[in-house]
């Protein structure tokens, strides 16, 4: 059992680092496209590629809870 939490831990840290390496990337690209005077929809499609990182947290985070849930049983 313990190695098994510690895998769920560690899923669990990878997860917050493609929520807080995206929020990061998202900040960073929606400054650069301001002052680079990109247009909308190269700022955009930086919008969506946001969107589909944390997308894909909440599925590894669903991903962990389904796995926390069978631990116990």
């Amino acid at each position: 059992m313990p190695q098994r939490d510690e895998e769920i831990s560690r899923k669990g840290r990878f997860a917050a680092l493609v929520i807080s390496g995206t929020a990061v990337f998202w900040i960073v690209a929606t400054l650069l496209g301001g002052q680079m005077g990109l247009d909308n929809r190269t700022r955009a499609l930086f919008d969506l590629m946001a969107l589909a990182g944390f997308v894909w947290a909440l599925v590894l985070i669903y991903k962990i809870w389904r796995a926390r849930q069978s631990n116990q049983r």
